[in-house]
């Protein structure tokens, strides 16, 4: 269930709605005049997020290079993870 609080309530229960942020990990939704306005959450919530969207956009990228035909043999992408790793420019 959403937890949803009005723009009134953030400005004066802050605290409150940032340790629900951090304890839960989820987001609080702000109302304004009763329409929804934003979403709150915590840095460590929002960087998940954003984590999971680059995952996301390269499992996608993945999904074009293999359905375009631009792939390579196994091995030979792990000869070169090895290599960078021995080079140390990972």
């Amino acid at each position: 269930m959403p937890n949803i609080k009005s723009s009134t309530d953030l400005r004066n229960n802050y605290n409150e709605i940032s340790t629900f942020c951090h304890e839960t990990r989820e987001p609080v939704f702000i109302t304004k005049n009763g329409q929804g306005d934003l979403a709150v959450m915590s840095i460590e919530a929002y960087e998940a997020l954003s984590g999971k969207l680059e995952l996301y956009r390269l499992l996608d990228e993945g999904r074009a290079a293999v359905k375009a035909e631009n792939k390579r043999p196994l091995q030979e992408v792990m000869m070169d993870i090895k290599q960078v790793i021995t080079d140390g420019k990972l």
